[in-house]
């Protein structure tokens, strides 16, 4: 019954999917509300979720030292405002001097930024690899057995709905996200009309600043680790998201995340082996004995290899990435093309 109904595809790789592109959604948010008011790709997003990552990991230690348990969630609270005080120092001291100044100088900016915190990481908090929580986080058992889903799975995705839940509503009711919606149309007409545009930048970095962190942790709480190089990573597949959805476009930036972080799961799938499974089924049906044998052969011989290693996950965001620039730059929901 597991394999007629599919729930090993659906426990190993469907779920685990979505949780990825869950995290990718929230993370290519910030990028592309950046890129679609302040027009500048920001390399050091990568490394502000992983700030956050440390700094929940660092309140949970700090709770424990004093004999208390913070549960990763409840520690990201203080964590989050602290990261987005980092996003606003950051455009403050980093971003801000070079606002009138040549797109690439800019970006060069943010690259250097990106090198930076991720050299004063390992400078606080060591250079080794960090285990977010200890223990394995078990699988509970749903229809009967059949469907196995962590607790951490079940938080990563309905804490993504809350988050982009609240995010449409500011961006779609408020004042400020109007006005943003305005600036990311025309600055210079924006201005025009009384809209204060630097207002509108900082609650740009607040929101992308929030979203980077609660991505931050359910990233380190997925993967269970914390690395100095684990914002680094993510950065390509949130880049690949944000223009597979379109620049600033944050619905694209959600739909581009989940399709990332499906297909990068997803390629690991035996799907030659499934494809021989419906040869099976299909020759049991018709009463081909020997095509069902030969089925049966090949599906045991295929059963378990995957369609790609999973070593080629950031090759299928980059593939992805770049098809979408070449057939259709505006992406999925016509974002801007600069």
């Amino acid at each position: 019954m597991w394999d007629a109904f599919g729930f090993e595809f659906i426990n190993f790789y469907l779920i685990p999917g979505l949780v990825l592109g869950c995290i990718y959604a929230l993370g290519a948010i910030g990028i592309t509300l950046t890129f679609g008011i302040l027009r500048f790709a920001n390399f050091a997003h990568g490394e502000v979720m992983m700030s956050s990552a440390y700094l929940t990991y660092t309140f949970m230690a700090l709770a424990a030292s004093f004999g208390l348990s913070l549960v990763p969630l409840v520690a990201a609270i203080p964590a989050a405002v602290l990261t987005i005080a980092i996003a606003l120092l950051i455009d403050h001291f980093f971003y801000r001097p070079f606002r009138k100044s040549e797109t690439i100088i800019i970006v060069m900016a943010s690259f250097g930024m990106m090198l930076m915190v991720r050299a004063l990481v390992p400078v606080i908090w060591g250079p080794n690899q960090i285990t977010f929580v200890r223990g394995i986080t078990p699988m509970k058992p749903y229809l009967d057995g059949m469907l196995l889903v962590q607790d951490k799975q079940w938080l990563i995705v309905i804490g993504t709905v809350v988050v982009m839940t609240l995010f449409s509503l500011l961006m779609n009711f408020t004042r400020i996200g109007k006005a943003m919606r305005a600036v990311s149309d025309s600055p210079d007409l924006a201005r025009v009309t009384g809209i204060n545009v630097e207002t509108v930048i900082r609650a740009t970095w607040i929101i992308g600043g929030f979203c980077a962190a609660v991505a931050g942790v359910f990233l380190a709480m997925n993967t269970q680790q914390l690395s100095v190089t684990m914002g680094f990573r993510m950065l390509l597949p949130m880049f690949a998201a944000a223009i597979l959805g379109g620049i600033g476009r944050p619905v694209g930036a959600i739909v581009g995340g989940m399709v990332i972080g499906l297909a990068e799961e997803l390629i690991a799938y035996p799907w030659q082996a499934a494809v021989m499974q419906l040869v099976w089924w299909f020759s049991e049906v018709i009463n081909a004995s020997g095509m069902t044998d030969w089925a049966k052969a090949v599906h045991k011989q295929m059963r378990g290899t995957p369609l790609l290693s999973p070593g080629y996950k950031a090759g299928v965001a980059f593939g992805i990435m770049v098809i979408m620039l070449i057939v259709r730059p505006a992406g999925l929901f016509k974002g801007r093309v600069f």
